[in-house]
């Protein structure tokens, strides 16, 4: 959910919670002030009632008219002590209306009489009604104009953020293509802006120093390999060695070309992760698998290794390079890591390449595809797994490992088809 929709509905969802909280106080404070009103006026003309029983003796004549009537009573047991407002219905023209009536009484030659003024609430309920109308009237405006102001303003305001983020996200290191700048008069997106900018800087710089040094350690590290290799070769083509000798030569030889394959596997890992391999072209994977099937022909038949293959067409845009190091990898792992007379199962569909072989159990399943993560008895290097994940990174798919029925699974999921 997008920042300004999760704003706009707080907002909104605030504001409209407080307006009914507020129209609903509002409702109560307008009724009862115009209930005063109408207990003032009930007052004034009780105390009309009175002064005109005090001056001239006798009671003023009931009166009904359309919103006020009064008349008189007996007042039960000749009390004297009844004031009461209360809220009554008012008879006129035989239709009910809402009143409000005050009961008092007044003396009258020593007799207590009971009167009765009522008044009609008619005017004030209809009063109370249109300022309610008037309050929601207000209010709906008020949350479509809040509703509009969030949806529209906001979201150009909050637009250089977007724009930022956009960058961000397409930021590449390897690309050294200078990061444009967001252009906006908001303090906050600038500092933003400026604080991406020189992030962006300080990577790209890191990043730059870091290649000099790969590529210069890989420069490096590759003639004293080289000549290395060289003089061990002008060696073995000397004076015959004594067996010692041709031990120690053959473990150094052997130490040399694991440490030559341990540099390129690192420099082909850098090399991926750094996206520095660009050759993506249309691949038909169904052929290269058959292509690479063959290959390992020898090796299978070596261990007398059963393949059981099924294969649908499937067609990848990715390095032909970087697919032939996938399947180099599973394969070489699935033949390296099997029992004598095993099984391996080739199976390639539209969603998946999924290579499974017998073989022990393993002890590092959960850190499998981690750099130089191996079992002890293993001659690997540890780092073909690392570089077939770090491959499929690259290019979305996900590989993932289960052991099942004694049989270890290797899963490459694909991506959406093309």
């Amino acid at each position: 959910m997008k920042l300004s929709t999760r704003y706009n509905r707080v907002n909104i969802l605030t504001a409209s919670i407080a307006v009914i909280i507020t129209g609903i106080i509002y409702y109560f404070f307008i009724h009862l002030i115009l209930t005063n009103k109408l207990d003032k006026d009930l007052a004034v003309e009780e105390n009309e009632i009175i002064q005109y029983t005090r001056i001239y003796r006798k009671l003023p004549l009931p009166a009904s008219f359309l919103d006020q009537q009064i008349s008189y009573r007996d007042s039960p047991g000749n009390a004297n002590n009844i004031r009461n407002f209360s809220y009554t219905t008012l008879i006129n023209q035989n239709r009910n209306e809402p009143g409000r009536s005050l009961v008092t009484t007044v003396n009258l030659k020593g007799k207590n009489i009971q009167v009765i003024i009522t008044k009609s609430r008619v005017e004030s309920e209809d009063l109370v009604r249109v300022i309610l109308l008037i309050t929601l009237a207000v209010t709906v405006v008020l949350l479509v104009s809040l509703f509009l102001i969030n949806r529209y303003v906001l979201s150009r305001l909050w637009m250089p953020f977007y724009k930022t983020l956009k960058r961000m996200k397409a930021f590449e290191v390897t690309k050294m293509e200078a990061v444009s700048e967001v252009v906006t008069k908001i303090d906050e997106f600038i500092e933003l802006d400026q604080s991406v900018n020189a992030m962006a800087d300080r990577v790209k710089q890191d990043y730059k120093e870091l290649k000099s040094f790969t590529d210069n350690a890989s420069h490096e590290m590759m003639t004293p390999l080289a000549i290395i290799n060289s003089k061990l070769d002008s060696l073995l083509q000397t004076e015959p060695f004594t067996a010692q000798q041709g031990v120690l030569l053959q473990d150094i030889y052997q130490a040399i070309g694991k440490l030559s394959r341990l540099h390129q596997s690192l420099l082909l890992l850098a090399k991926i992760e750094n996206n520095l391999i660009t050759d993506a072209q249309e691949i038909d994977f169904k052929i290269l698998v058959e292509s690479k099937v063959r290959q390992f022909h020898e090796l299978f038949k070596r261990d007398r290794l059963i393949i059981d293959v099924k294969l649908d067409d499937k067609v990848l845009i990715m390095s032909r390079y970087l697919a032939d190091i996938i399947l180099n990898n599973l394969l070489s792992n699935a033949i390296r890591h099997n029992l004598p007379d095993g099984k391996i199962f080739i199976e390639l569909s539209k969603k998946a390449l999924v290579i499974s072989n017998t073989g022990k159990n393993l002890k590092v399943k959960d850190k499998l595809f981690d750099r130089f993560s191996k079992s002890t008895e293993s001659e690997g290097m540890g780092l073909g797994l690392a570089i077939t994940k770090q491959i499929c990174n690259l290019y979305g798919y996900q590989i993932t490992y289960e052991p099942m029925n004694g049989m270890h699974k290797f899963s490459v999921l694909f991506g959406p088809e093309i």
